[in-house]
């Protein structure tokens, strides 16, 4: 337990440090953006290219690996839209709540705190959970957020038009791109050298650190900006189908699936399982201000999931009798 503590504790120390300097402003908000587009843009995608092009284009996109993870959130969004929908939540709430439920903080949090646990060979399967999440999971969310409970002709135009901009948001969106070209990279065998290598291991190396500080930043500006007092039983409920709900569901899809013969391994299976177990992403909130759903309860759900995640990511570490890498 030491050993993954020794690994858990600064990275959630990062996160609170994040939120304590925006919240006594220190940072100031309006840095924060240019914190989240350095990540987001530059830092993390370093990050994906070098884990990307360091190993086999397999390992990355593994098929079993993206049809486990895939059921799993198709799932995970259904059942979390099925149990909060009542006369306070509507279905565009419960979409983004079900969206905090099921998008695991992978790319910030999960890349970083995965590799430094379990090595390099961690970051194949948690490449594929990004992916998903990017084109499946947020554009499936975003699709049931524009139908009301009606469910017309309008409502499935707006959600059709929802999907598409979702996607057409995944494919803006930087990360995938940086997968593609390591996968690119080590499909045909290439290899950076001189100083571009350098710039971009520099960049790559300043990814965690600043990642996991513009989390608690994030998360402090997310809560500044919440516009609705929220009863613990709207919200609670569903940071507790992040953290056990999700990884659960995962395992057991996972452990199926093996048993019918897909071609997943146990070290595999155990990754998957701890990016499940990983807090809300914190971009949900972004999201549900922009198309005008409850951020303020969306808020409170990543808040709770990322507090209560130092111990519930920490004990499943333990559990699987996971020996952080020296």
């Amino acid at each position: 337990m030491n050993a993954i503590l020794a690994v858990t504790v600064p990275f959630f120390a990062l996160v609170l440090a994040g939120y304590l300097a925006a919240w006594r402003q220190v940072l100031p908000e309006s840095a924060i953006p240019g914190l989240n587009a350095f990540v987001l843009y530059f830092a993390l995608p370093c990050m994906l290219f070098r884990f990307g092009a360091g190993m086999p284009v397999l390992e990355l996109l593994n098929p079993g690996v993206l049809l486990v993870y895939t059921v799993a959130q198709v799932l995970i969004v259904f059942f979390t839209v099925a149990v909060s929908l009542g006369e306070r939540i509507g279905l565009r709430d419960a979409a983004f709540g079900a969206m905090a439920a099921s998008f695991p903080n992978t790319g910030f949090m999960g890349v970083p705190l995965l590799a430094a646990m379990l090595g390099a060979p961690a970051t194949g399967p948690i490449i594929s959970c990004i992916l998903a999440d990017q084109f499946v999971t947020s554009s499936l969310c975003l699709a049931l957020a524009q139908f009301s409970h009606g469910g017309g002709a309008g409502d499935r135009h707006a959600a059709l038009a929802a999907a598409l901009r979702a996607l057409r948001g995944a494919l803006a969106n930087p990360l995938p791109w940086a997968i593609a070209l390591g996968a690119l990279f080590s499909g045909l065998g290439i290899r950076l050298g001189g100083p571009l290598d350098t710039v971009v291991r520099m960049l790559a190396d300043a990814a965690s650190p600043v990642a996991l500080f513009t989390i608690g930043a994030v998360l402090w500006r997310a809560r500044r900006h919440a516009h609705t007092r929220t009863p613990a039983a709207d919200y609670v409920p569903v940071a507790l189908i992040k953290l056990f709900v999700h990884p659960l569901l995962v395992l057991a899809l996972a452990l199926a699936a093996r048993a019918l013969g897909v071609p997943i391994n146990a070290f595999t299976i155990m990754v998957l399982t701890l990016g499940a177990a990983l807090p809300s992403a914190s971009s949900v909130s972004m999201l549900a201000e922009q198309y005008g759903a409850d951020n303020g309860r969306v808020a409170r759900i990543i808040m709770t999931s990322t507090v209560l995640a130092f111990v519930t990511f920490t004990a499943l570490a333990w559990a699987f009798g996971v020996r952080p890498i020296e």
